[in-house]
């Protein structure tokens, strides 16, 4: 039977994780449905068919002038009205890589106090100065009102591996103050962890790219609005992580890829409405 929870996923200018996240969404229990930003940004209404949008991967229009700087101006220009409405009528916004850096810099993200297009913060180049392109562990935070994430740190997830692959992912901001409040007020669902402590790290490698706090991703206040710079896409199927075998020898092989819990979360979030 055909699922009632329509997914959009926006795609084009340089966006390539288009697919994997749409079988994700499916996995998941979701109909996702891939959009082109042009037709999108043709029909803005459309965005009220759906009840979650999704920003996905990729290098959108070259990250010219910084990763997702171009796309979110688009976005802002053409879509913002509607998209504020989707926002303010209780859907779900995910963004992943190149779409959290545009969710960044469109400001939905941390979307506090409801300011959904004043960009607060920004992802910058990786402190190493290369691009990352490796698996890293990921702790989640049980306090945090994120839908993504809630209930993974009860279930024992504490060293949650999920795979990296940018060039600039970095959060930042100079305003200490702020970075205070997110803390606060959840906004920080995940981090980047110590494979043996599963405690937030600055070190590298387990921290690619230098983000303060060990930030890997961000949600607003009200949990429904999220973004991460890790791939929960690219680990749908057990046999995604690089050892799977030695996984399936001790006898520690999961029953399903770990990215897919978060999908799993947001359909079940969206089923409960």
């Amino acid at each position: 039977m055909a699922s009632d929870i329509p997914v959009l996923i926006i795609t084009g200018y340089g966006l390539n994780c288009e697919v994997e996240s749409s079988v994700a969404w499916e996995m998941a229990g979701a109909r996702p449905e891939r959009v082109h930003l042009s037709d999108l940004v043709e029909r803005p209404s459309r965005l009220g068919d759906y009840a979650a949008l999704m920003f996905v991967g990729g290098f959108s229009y070259g990250d010219h002038m910084g990763s997702g700087h171009v796309f979110a101006l688009r976005v802002r220009r053409r879509l913002g009205a509607e998209l504020e409405k989707f926002i303010r009528a209780g859907k779900l916004v995910l963004g992943v890589c190149n779409g959290f850096q545009i969710m960044v810099k469109l400001g939905l993200l941390p979307g506090i106090d409801g300011e959904w297009f004043a960009q607060k913060l920004s992802i910058m180049q990786n402190d190493c100065g290369t691009f990352q392109n490796r698996w890293t562990p990921l702790r989640f935070e049980p306090d945090s009102p994120c839908v993504f994430t809630k209930g993974l740190a009860a279930a024992g997830l504490a060293r949650f591996p999920l795979p990296v692959r940018h060039g600039e992912g970095k959060v930042f901001t100079p305003d200490r103050k702020l970075l205070e409040r997110l803390e606060a007020l959840g906004c920080v669902p995940c981090r980047y962890a110590d494979p043996e402590t599963g405690e937030a790290t600055q070190e590298f490698p387990y921290n690619p790219n230098g983000a303060l706090n060990a930030i890997a991703g961000l949600c607003d206040p009200t949990g429904r609005v999220f973004g991460l710079m890790p791939h929960p896409e690219a680990y749908l199927y057990p046999e995604n992580h690089p050892r799977w075998d030695l996984q399936k020898m001790r006898g520690e092989l999961p029953t399903e890829g770990l990215g897919l819990s978060l999908f799993r979360n947001a359909v079940e979030h969206l089923r409960r409405l």
